[in-house]
């Protein structure tokens, strides 16, 4: 019994992960999207497992639009204008508040 089990701890050591390229994914998301298959033939013919290919599949057609730049614009931006327009509003106050204080005491010249 433990000879069993050594050899199929060896066996699962022996296997690596593949990484698929995205032009590998494509044409099996392709592949399945053809309509006329299960997800076990592609699954077999490119030897992953048919989830993989479920995956492929979503991630196609989620992505397909922004290939050919028709992808939705963002909705939101992607910094917060308003914010970032208070905040240089109140460090223009602040730096004019100083330079005409620090010019009334003396510390500042006035050509600048």
């Amino acid at each position: 019994m433990a000879l069993l089990g050594d050899e199929m701890e060896q066996t699962m050591a022996k296997r690596t992960r593949r990484t698929h390229s995205a032009v590998f994914k494509v044409k099996v998301a392709l592949a399945a999207m053809g309509g006329d298959k299960t997800l076990a033939e592609p699954a077999q013919r490119f030897e992953v497992h048919p989830n993989q290919i479920t995956e492929c599949k979503r991630q196609l057609s989620e992505r397909a639009a922004d290939i050919f730049g028709g992808g939705a614009a963002p909705t939101e931006p992607l910094v917060d204008l308003k914010a970032l327009h208070a905040k240089i509003g109140q460090l223009t106050l602040e730096n004019d508040f100083l330079e005409g204080a620090l010019t009334k005491v003396g510390w500042l010249s006035a050509k600048r």
